[in-house]
């Protein structure tokens, strides 16, 4: 984990932070004092009720109006010209109307990955679970991968000092099978989509639904009534990694299996074309979810099989971010900095 502490000066000041996501949005006030973040208010509200970020920083801001010396919103999706369109989004954000609303200068806009990242130095060794130690001595670059509503990536570039985080759309990129399941289940997702098949279809809520779909459709399995009616009526991933964890569906432990596979194979994808020899960090809403599958030997398994540089892998520490809150602490670092509240310790 890269080193959490911060030098900074005695003045306390407040930043604005938000995550934003296809299904929920959270904005949070920050205390920055010694060069340390402290949530002095938190609010949660779901994306789709609302026109946009806009309306929701109104919203938050009349019930939080004490001052602030700068924002930061981390959001799913390539930052263009300091706007975002994302696929995942109902509405767009711009940060130059954001800076109007808020009534400062300027605002961060940022991907909702580089906040991730940012966001693991505000953590403890509390909120992680490891998944592989790797070397005692590791350190370089870090990866940092997030499947939710989306698939995420971003990575942190070591200097030799200190780490800088930086944003990608890694999770836009072709889907790379490797076993023959995963052959088949790509051949699936080309009738259905075309000819581009994103890693994003196959590792993220809506991928662990097509994985079943897939599984379903092939014969793996037999749906029984009582989990269509479920599925219908209930949120599909959810449904199917609760009754993929339970063992009571014998269709949906086939398909977490295939999902918990597709996602170390990526994985570790990314940590060799970032070099992450300093570590590879699982964030996003499901790993937390499914922590007894990753823990389990297919995802590791999965991790490392990349042919002559399987010890490079092995090297590698891997750690699942236990904590919920690690965009929004993110983003609301980034504004500190920025804001030249805090800035980082050469290690």
């Amino acid at each position: 984990m890269p080193d959490r502490a911060e030098r900074g000066t005695s003045v306390t000041s407040l930043v604005l932070a938000g995550d934003i996501g296809g299904t929920s949005t959270r904005i949070g006030l920050f205390e920055v004092a010694a060069g340390r973040l402290a949530a002095v208010a938190k609010e949660h509200y779901v994306s789709r009720d609302h026109s946009g970020l806009d309306a929701i920083v109104r919203a938050f801001r009349a019930a939080h109006a004490d001052p602030i010396v700068g924002a930061c919103f981390g959001v799913p999706g390539p930052v263009m010209n300091g706007r975002v369109d994302a696929p995942n989004l109902a509405w767009g954000v711009d940060e130059r109307e954001l800076a109007r609303t808020i009534g400062l200068p300027s605002v961060g806009l940022i991907n909702d990955l580089e906040a991730n990242a940012h966001g693991i130095f505000t953590l403890s060794p509390a909120d992680f679970v490891v998944l592989n130690e790797g070397a005692p001595d590791a350190v370089g670059n870090i990866a940092v991968i997030s499947a939710g509503t989306g698939l995420g990536e971003a990575g942190m570039y070591w200097d030799g000092v200190q780490h800088h985080p930086f944003a990608t759309e890694g999770g836009h990129a072709d889907f790379g099978p490797h076993s023959d399941a995963e052959v088949e289940l790509l051949r699936h997702l080309r009738r259905r989509f075309g000819s581009h098949v994103s890693a994003e279809r196959v590792v993220s809520g809506p991928g662990l639904a097509n994985i079943y779909e897939f599984a379903r459709d092939t014969g793996l399995g037999t749906e029984p009534e009582w989990l269509t009616r479920a599925i219908r009526e209930g949120d599909p991933p959810a449904v199917i990694s609760q009754a993929g964890l339970a063992g009571t569906s014998d269709l949906c432990v086939r398909a977490l299996d295939l999902f918990v596979e597709a996602y170390g194979d990526e994985a570790g994808n990314l940590a060799l074309k970032l070099m992450a020899k300093g570590g590879v960090y699982l964030g996003g809403g499901i790993a937390p979810r499914i922590i007894d599958k990753l823990k389990g030997p297919a995802f590791m398994a999965a991790f490392t099989a990349k042919g002559r540089l399987e010890p490079l892998l092995r090297s590698m520490p891997v750690k699942v971010i236990a904590n919920d809150q690690t965009a929004l602490f993110g983003a609301a670092r980034r504004a500190a900095l920025h804001a030249h509240l805090i800035q980082p310790v050469a290690r």
